[in-house]
């Protein structure tokens, strides 16, 4: 699966220049957004989305979800390359969630650079985060693959779904880490997970189900893989910022102990509330409250969840939740393609086992 992303990466960022190129200019404005009522600002247009969706693409990500797109399209017997820029709409949507999370939960610093809205200004940034929303919706306003009409309001109101409950997921989160006790349920952050996570996946699977004909029945077996598969993924990045500041992962990209600073309700917090005497678990709730945190007191925090087996444990339900990923697809009554089902397989291991 690593080598399907290197190799689909510089083929992604390619059709995205196409939605959004790396020069804006009034041709492109005109031919993709119409003709202005007065005149268009080139310029501005260039500072305020261009360059900021560019600078966060260019720092890397592994673009997994325009690849699993087109791995799904590969595996059910369509040529990729035909149904391309339809890869771009839950990558674009994926960054600009991105760009507007880092906003909500203050962050520093993203794929090991300053947060964009700390480079560009928070007006800028949420500009940029809002507009990504919308941008790749252009993408059914064009059509490529000629899609019938139905097709095409089947696409939309699918987006329209998965979106809403994404903020929901995301409200869910903000609201949590406001809070100073952890009083959430397993149920309850599985469901953050879902919906602020598993939706852009669910995007990914209903997206490609739909453009290439699929039945309602093979769309729900590829949502539940997608969805499954990327509470996995929310999971892994819940252990790897933690391993990461214990110094065992690779590169993150993120603040040292940032899920503790930004006082995170994750599993492995849960885990470990749960679990750890009362004393302990006081002093972890303790130092998620607080607004400021110290690299010694963010150490204590990370030492609790470890010396809990709250990695281990948490380590357990991603590797649980990729299982049921894989059942989805095994219990799917359709005959994939088989070096596309392998991949498809395969990612599910990749989401919880990667180092970045």
């Amino acid at each position: 699966m690593r080598d399907a992303l290197a190799d689909w990466r510089p083929i992604v960022d390619e059709a995205i220049a196409e939605l959004l190129p790396r020069e804006v200019d009034e041709a492109y404005l005109e031919s993709f957004f119409g003709e202005p009522s007065f005149e268009y600002d080139a310029e501005g247009i260039q500072q305020a989305l261009s360059d900021p969706l560019w600078d966060l693409l260019d720092r890397g990500g592994k673009r997994w979800r325009a690849v699993l797109f087109l791995v799904f399209v590969d595996a059910f017997g369509e040529d990729p390359m035909a149904y391309l820029p339809y890869a771009c709409i839950p990558e674009i949507l994926h960054n600009g969630t991105i760009i507007v999370d880092d906003v909500e939960d203050s962050a520093s610093i993203r794929r090991g650079e300053p947060a964009l809205h700390h480079r560009y200004g928070e007006d800028i940034a949420l500009n940029a985060g809002n507009a990504m929303y919308f941008l790749p919706l252009k993408i059914l306003t064009h059509n490529p693959g000629d899609l019938s009409p139905e097709t095409r309001l089947q696409a939309y109101e699918m987006l329209m779904s998965e979106l809403n409950r994404t903020h929901l997921g995301q409200g869910m989160d903000i609201c949590w880490h406001n809070e100073a006790d952890v009083r959430v349920s397993t149920d309850e952050y599985l469901e953050m997970c879902a919906c602020k996570t598993g939706c852009l996946g669910r995007i990914v699977a209903r997206l490609a189900a739909i453009v290439t004909g699929q039945s309602a029945t093979v769309e729900e077996a590829v949502a539940r893989y997608a969805e499954r598969t990327s509470i996995a993924f929310q999971i892994g990045d819940d252990i790897l910022d933690v391993e990461h500041s214990l110094g065992r992962a690779g590169d993150f990209g993120k603040e040292f102990g940032n899920d503790i600073r930004e006082g995170k309700k994750t599993l492995l917090v849960m885990h470990a509330v749960e679990t750890a005497d009362p004393a302990t678990a006081m002093r972890l709730e303790e130092l998620l409250e607080r607004e400021h945190n110290t690299d010694e007191e963010i150490v204590d925090a990370l030492e609790i969840l470890e010396s809990t087996g709250s990695i281990e444990f948490a380590r357990e339900r991603a590797l649980g939740f990729a299982e049921e990923a894989r059942a989805a697809l095994e219990d799917l009554d359709l005959d994939l393609e088989p070096d596309a089902e392998a991949q498809l397989l395969a990612f599910t291991e990749f989401v919880v086992d990667r180092d970045v």
